[in-house]
């Protein structure tokens, strides 16, 4: 008897539905074709021992297999159960008509129980998109895929619970997720908060006109001067995941095998902090099974790089295609796959080897050759694409002591959300445009264009900075964004200036 059951293959972070065929017929022999790789062969296995322990027969046979279109690879454990399902099917131990209406995947123990998977969320997706009545997966990853409207998603502990199940001998409770309530409820919540912070007014400063543009974010200054602390609370005042971004960021995560069981939506936007010990592959995303990196974990949400000058320098050069373009692709000989990449930049380094270069109290013992070396671990074309460079200096003893609480996150995010929404209004008719950080060379004439006294601020410091035409169009995007946080339709002379401070590592001198 041929049966079909229906599965599917992640590609990037979307899904391909595989068609699992399945002929038993008299002989002797089990064949599965359709491009499976070592782990999928290794099914036969898995699923002999599972339906064995939960008191099933493996049927006897000549067993084929097709997993179609087989010109796409089909990877991973999670193909098991769709597998068992089908050969039970073809068997007839599954008498039901309804296995073609669910979409089925899941990884087998030995025992029978589904272990968990990844890149459930865009499987469900395209289980509800194509039509299907529902989802059968292993139940710790029932509430991620519970979020998608019109897909009955059941999630079951075992191989016995999904075969009763699709025998009518038992009633399996498809899994009810209240999105807003689950999305609203986690948004507001954060480990650290500015009003921790003491001091630093002008670096608070700084880091709220980068959050209220999406700007990239450097921080320059001695250890201990709060660098680290500071971008730990960078998304606390960042505006709240709109529902199709948490979604969005929810997919990458699933994709990536990152989401804990039992969650539904992230909720938060993400802070990845990678080891400046990271691997190219790491941090772009790849391999022989291409997967995520850093950049797309850390989509719609910040990329701290601790100690940025510490990092390899190709990992470093890579990453400035992305912070163009937001998506990065990833090549190989027989298909391509793209990820978003639409994160905020942040880094913090110190100013030279020894760490006290321009320190108030401090004597640095590096040369000024040795510290534009070290500057020098950051190339210019990367350095360009940093919207804000601000030098840090470590707190004074007053004003660490002082026991009264600084500005909260709250208040931060208030003012910030105010730029944002303004900037949401500027950008309607935009396509993919949402911030000021966004922004081409035609709307920053349309939008950023600065008066003749402004103009002539702005030529000055190109002069005498060295500034690059990109750095030119750095400087009028945060001049718009301090505007919006002004409230100021137009860019004034001062909105420049306070700008033009964020070029630090640019100024003539700063290297001794």
């Amino acid at each position: 008897m041929l049966q079909k059951t229906y599965a599917a293959a992640l590609q990037g972070i979307n899904a391909t539905i595989i068609t699992v065929e399945v002929n038993c017929s008299k002989g002797v022999g089990f064949y599965l074709v359709g491009m499976p790789d070592v782990s999928v062969r290794e099914a036969h296995d898995r699923i002999r021992s599972a339906l064995k322990v939960n008191h099933y027969k493996f049927p006897a046979g000549h067993i084929l297999v097709n997993m179609a279109p087989a010109d796409i690879k089909k990877e991973g454990a999670a193909y098991d159960l769709p597998l068992a399902i089908g050969i039970l099917g073809a068997a007839e131990a599954i008498t039901t008509d309804e296995i073609g209406q669910y979409m089925i995947m899941g990884e087998l123990s030995l025992d029978g129980t589904l272990q968990p998977m990844r890149g459930v969320l865009p499987i469900a997706i395209k289980a509800q998109e194509a039509g299907f009545k529902g989802l059968i997966i292993p139940k710790a990853n029932a509430r991620e895929a519970a979020v998608v409207d019109g897909l009955e998603v059941y999630g079951a502990a075992n191989i016995g619970e999904v075969i009763e199940f699709l025998n009518r001998k038992k009633h399996l409770q498809p899994t009810m997720v209240n999105i807003q309530d689950e999305f609203y409820r986690n948004q507001s919540i954060f480990e650290f908060d500015f009003s921790d912070v003491k001091g630093q007014e002008n670096v608070k400063r700084a880091i709220e006109v980068a959050c209220s543009g999406g700007h990239n974010l450097i921080l320059v200054g001695p250890p201990g001067a709060g660098k680290s602390m500071l971008a730990k609370r960078i998304p606390s005042i960042l505006p709240p995941l709109s529902l199709k971004e948490s979604l969005e960021t929810t997919k990458i995560h699933s994709v990536a095998g990152k989401i804990a069981n039992h969650t539904s939506l992230i909720a938060s936007r993400p802070f990845r902090s990678p080891h400046h010990s990271i691997s190219t592959a790491a941090m772009v995303g790849g391999g022989s099974s291409p997967q995520p990196g850093e950049i797309s974990l850390a989509h719609n949400g910040v990329l701290f790089l601790d100690e940025i000058a510490e990092f390899s320098r190709a990992v470093l050069e890579v990453m400035r295609q992305p912070l163009e373009d937001r998506h990065i692709v990833i090549s190989r000989a027989k298909f391509s796959v793209q990820y978003p990449a639409g994160f905020m930049l942040v880094a913090s380094m110190n100013p030279c080897p020894c760490g006290y270069h321009n320190h108030p109290d401090r004597e640095c013992v590096c040369t000024a050759t040795q510290v534009q070396k070290y500057l020098n671990k950051i190339s210019g074309p990367l350095l360009d694409r940093i919207d804000i460079q601000v030098e840090i200096v470590p707190v004074p003893f007053e004003k660490i002591s002082d026991v009264r609480p600084s500005e909260s996150s709250a208040v931060i995010r208030e003012r910030v959300l105010r730029a944002r929404t303004i900037q949401a209004q500027r950008f309607a008719n935009e396509k993919d445009i949402y911030c000021n950080a966004q922004m081409y060379t035609k709307l920053l004439y349309k939008y950023a264009q600065p008066d003749a006294t402004g103009l002539a601020l702005l030529k000055n410091a190109m002069d005498r900075l060295h500034l690059s035409a990109r750095a030119y169009d750095r400087i009028l995007r945060v001049a718009r964004t301090i505007a919006d946080l002004d409230e100021s339709e137009r860019v004034l002379p001062h909105h420049l200036a306070e700008a033009i401070s964020y070029r630090n590592l640019d100024r003539e001198g700063w290297t001794g």
